[in-house]
């Protein structure tokens, strides 16, 4: 049982696992260095003859032989571990932090409109949905998936909500997370878990440019909340510079959540509120929502 007491088989059976080739390569490799591991426990003896030949003396080659074979025991240690820490954060983890997003709204029955910002096989989409339904709010919750081939189809996210009976509640759409296809403060909430960080990834993580697509998500989420609106967002590695920006951009009750291990890397909630009214003094400017920056 998951911390908000559901079977983690039922979860699982209802969302499966996005990307799930890159657990099963690590997987397959963990096996391959299990099996290699063994071998080289077996027949121990004659790797060490057989090393002879490349290492001046037995013990030069009994050594060679035994660090080898250590690090490949190691190695298919690591390669499980990441293979089963993957697993879990594409689903478990990922549905425990939804629990924790959504409750970081304090009163879903006057929500009208939320975002689901990378919404993927819907596991936030819909528990989004489910707390509009408990509260017995109208809303509803848009769940938008970037226009690109890995993106799951949105067939199969409408097909989850079915099965968690919140059909009703939710829409999906493809669009460019980086110019939304919305209006200016149009959503009450947007939501978004694990999504920011893969735009812009194509220019390389750690690269100016892809921080500057980063960016550009955050102003977009910004510029589609109402004033008073509220954001939650989680995210991998890059959530210190979603802060620095959102100060940027003068919003009000930053705050960010301890540190979660997910994917094998640090991660965060960070939640905010737009400002109601924003008052242009002698020596401020009007704040721009979106971001615009030089190619």
């Amino acid at each position: 049982m998951g911390k908000t007491g559901r079977d983690w088989t039922q979860i699982y059976a209802i969302y499966g696992v996005d990307d799930w080739q890159t657990p099963l390569f690590l997987l397959i490799n963990a096996i391959a260095f299990s099996i290699l591991s063994v071998l080289f426990l077996l027949y121990f003896e004659p790797t060490c003859f057989l090393l002879q030949h490349f290492f001046p003396g037995p013990a030069s080659a009994r050594f060679a032989a035994g660090f080898t074979g250590a690090v490949t025991a190691l190695s298919a240690v690591c390669l499980f571990f990441a293979a089963a820490d993957f697993f879990y954060s594409a689903v478990s983890l990922h549905w425990d932090m939804s629990q924790r997003i959504v409750s970081s709204v304090p009163d879903w029955s006057s929500v009208k409109t939320a975002l689901d910002l990378g919404c993927g096989r819907g596991i936030l989409l819909n528990a989004v949905a489910l707390q509009l339904k408990k509260s017995g709010s109208s809303g509803r919750v848009v769940g938008l998936n970037p226009t690109r081939n890995t993106a799951p189809n949105p067939t199969h996210t409408l097909r989850t909500a079915g099965l968690e009976g919140v059909q009703e509640y939710v829409t999906c759409r493809p669009g460019d997370p980086r110019t939304l296809p919305f209006s200016d403060s149009y959503f009450d909430v947007v939501v978004s878990a694990a999504f920011v960080h893969t735009v812009g990834k194509e220019f390389g993580p750690k690269s100016a440019a892809a921080a500057a697509e980063r960016m550009r998500v955050l102003g977009e989420v910004v510029r589609v909340l109402k004033p008073g609106g509220l954001g939650v967002v989680w995210d991998l590695v890059h959530v210190p510079e979603y802060v620095q920006r959102l100060n940027e951009l003068k919003m009000e009750d930053i705050r960010v959540s301890e540190r979660v291990t997910a994917f094998m890397v640090s991660s965060h909630i960070v939640s905010f509120r737009k400002p109601r009214h924003h008052f242009v003094g002698s020596a401020e400017v009007r704040l721009d929502w979106r971001f615009n920056h030089l190619c």
